[in-house]
C-alpha cells in the first residue's frame, strides 16, 4: 500500500515508468506499428473543429502534418479543456496533447514541450460601451473564467496583490463560450488568450480587449516527460523543420492573416444584415451550393462583398445583381436577368465552380479557394499572371499568402509589362478576398452555433471560487 504522505506527482511518475516497462519498443515505433497517432485536443477556432469540408484548425493542420511525416493516421480524442487534456495524457490515454497549451514552469515539471509554434498573451475582455478597466484594480463587475484554465491560475497569482479580486469559475464553458456571455451582458468580463480573441472579435464586434494580464507565453505540444522520448524528439525535429521551411508562417497566415484587419463599423453592419437580409436569400445560396458543390456560406460571403445582398445593386461599370455579374459573364452563363436573385446566385455559383476547376488539384483546398475567389474578382488570367510573378520572385505560386503579396504588382509597369494580361488593380483583389474570408468565417461560426443549439443540453450554473493557491 502506498502511504498517503507520498506526493501525487511521485505516484504519477511511478505509474508512467511502470507502464513504459511493459513494451520493449520505443514510443515512436509503437505509433508507427499501430498506424495511428492518438492526439488529445479540444474544439475551438484556434485548435480543431469540423468544417463543411472536413477537419480544420491550425492545431489540427500542424498535428496532421506530423502524423503524415510518420506515415500514420490521426486519431483524435476531444477533451473539454486543456486541464482535462493534460490529465488524460498523464494517464497515458494518448500520445500527445495538441490543444493550444501554454508552457508554464509548473507544467514543465512533468511534461516535455516541443519548440513553441505561437505566442499568446492573456487578455481581459469587456463590452464596448462599458467603462474600460485599465488594470486589475479597476475591475468592478462579474468576472468569469473557465475551470482549471491557465486564466484561473493567473487570477490566483494576482490575488496576492489584489486582495479584493473575486471571480467565478465555469465548469461547463470554455473561454470562447465565455466571450459570448460578455457579449450578451450576462457577465462583465472574461479572460482569454490573444489568439482566441483575434479570431472571435469578428463574431462579436462590440467586444474589446482592455489590457493584458501576462507577458507573451508560448504554445506548444505536450508529451509525458517520464517515458521513452523517441516520439517527442521526432515532434521536436518536425516543429523545427516547419519553422525553417516556412510552413509554420504559412499556417499562421492562413488562420490569422485576415483577422488582423478588423473593421468595427463594417462588421457590425454585416452582423445586422445577416439578421435582416440573409434569411430571404439563404435557401437560394444553399440550393446553388449543392448544385455546384460550393459551400453556400462562401457564396453568401462573396455576394455580400459584391452587393450587400441587394439584388438590385448596380455598379458604375454596369455590373448588376446580388452576385454583380457583368453582361458578358451573364451571357456566357445563360443568365437572362441579372437582377433576378435566383438567376444571379445560380450564375455566380456556376462561374465560381468553373474557375475552381481551372486550378490544379495539387493546390491545397484553402489556397485554391482564395485563388478562385480572387479570380472571380480580377479574372483568372490576372491571377495566373501573378502566379508567374510569384514564382519569378521566389515565392510559391500555389499559396495564397505569396500570391497576396504579389497581386499589387499588377499595377506597376515594371511587372505588368511582363505579363500576358497586363495591368490590373491587384491591390483591390487582395482587399476583396480578405473581406470575404472574414465574412465567410462569421457565417461558418453562426451556422455552427445553430447546429450546436439544436444539440444543446442545459448548462449547469457556474460555481463560485474562493481565491486560494492551486
Amino acid at each position: 500500500m502506498i502511504s498517503r504522505g507520498v506526493p501525487l506527482l511521485f505516484i504519477l511518475l511511478l505509474s508512467q515508468l511502470l507502464q513504459g516497462c511493459s513494451d520493449d519498443r520505443t514510443r515512436l515505433q509503437q505509433v508507427i506499428d499501430r498506424g495511428s497517432l492518438t492526439v488529445i485536443t479540444r474544439n475551438s477556432a484556434t485548435t480543431y473543429y469540423e468544417g463543411s469540408d472536413g477537419s480544420k484548425g491550425m492545431e489540427y493542420d500542424l498535428i496532421k502534418g506530423f502524423a503524415d511525416s510518420l506515415g500514420v493516421k490521426v486519431n483524435l480524442i476531444v477533451a473539454n479543456n486543456v486541464a482535462e487534456a493534460l490529465s488524460m495524457i498523464s494517464e497515458d490515454e494518448g500520445d500527445v496533447v495538441a490543444a493550444g497549451t501554454t508552457i508554464t514552469e509548473q507544467r514543465k515539471i512533468w511534461l516535455n514541450f516541443t519548440p513553441p509554434y505561437q505566442n499568446v498573451t492573456q487578455q481581459l475582455i469587456y463590452r464596448q460601451g462599458e467603462k474600460r478597466p485599465k488594470s486589475v484594480a479597476d475591475l468592478n463587475g462579474k468576472l468569469e473564467v473557465a475551470d482549471k484554465s491557465s486564466h484561473e491560475k493567473r487570477l490566483h497569482e494576482l490575488h496576492s496583490q489584489y486582495r479584493d479580486l473575486t471571480w467565478s469559475v465555469n465548469k461547463e464553458m470554455d473561454s470562447e463560450d465565455l466571450i459570448g456571455l460578455v457579449n450578451s451582458g450576462e457577465i462583465d468580463y472574461t479572460i482569454t488568450d490573444s489568439s482566441t480573441f483575434q479570431l472571435n472579435r469578428h463574431f462579436y464586434p462590440e467586444l474589446r480587449a482592455a489590457f493584458s494580464l501576462t507577458k507573451p507565453k508560448p504554445l506548444a505540444w505536450a508529451f509525458p516527460k517520464f517515458q521513452d522520448p523517441s516520439l517527442y524528439k521526432a515532434a521536436v525535429n518536425y516543429t523545427n523543420k516547419l519553422k525553417k521551411d516556412g510552413t509554420l508562417s504559412h499556417l499562421i497566415d492562413r488562420y490569422y492573416g485576415h483577422a488582423n484587419d478588423f473593421d468595427y463599423v463594417g462588421t457590425r453592419s454585416y452582423m445586422e444584415h445577416i439578421k435582416t437580409r440573409l434569411p430571404k436569400y439563404r435557401h437560394l445560396f444553399e440550393y446553388a451550393g449543392k448544385e455546384f458543390n460550393v459551400d453556400w456560406r462562401l457564396l453568401a460571403a462573396m455576394a455580400y462583398q459584391e452587393s450587400h445582398w441587394n439584388p438590385r445593386a448596380v455598379s458604375p461599370t454596369g455590373v448588376k445583381g446580388i452576385m454583380m455579374l457583368t453582361q458578358a459573364t451573364a451571357k456566357y452563363l445563360g443568365v437572362k436577368n441579372r437582377r433576378d436573385p435566383v438567376e444571379s446566385i445560380r450564375g455566380g455559383a456556376s462561374f465560381y465552380s468553373k474557375i475552381w476547376k481551372k486550378f490544379s488539384d495539387r493546390i491545397e483546398l484553402e489556397d485554391r479557394t482564395w485563388l478562385s475567389v480572387a479570380s472571380y474578382n480580377i479574372g483568372y488570367g490576372h491571377v495566373e499572371d501573378t502566379r508567374i510573378i510569384t514564382q519569378m520572385r521566389g515565392g510559391n505560386p500555389d499559396i495564397w499568402k505569396d500570391i497576396r503579396k504579389n497581386l499589387p504588382l499588377l499595377r506597376k509597369k515594371r511587372w505588368y509589362k511582363k505579363t500576358k494580361h497586363g495591368y490590373a488593380r491587384g491591390n483591390e483583389a487582395v482587399t476583396y478576398v480578405e473581406n470575404i474570408r472574414s465574412y465567410f468565417d462569421i457565417l461558418v461560426w453562426i451556422s455552427n452555433k445553430e447546429r450546436k443549439n439544436k444539440e444543446h443540453t442545459k448548462q449547469q450554473p457556474p460555481t463560485i471560487s474562493t481565491p486560494q493557491a492551486l
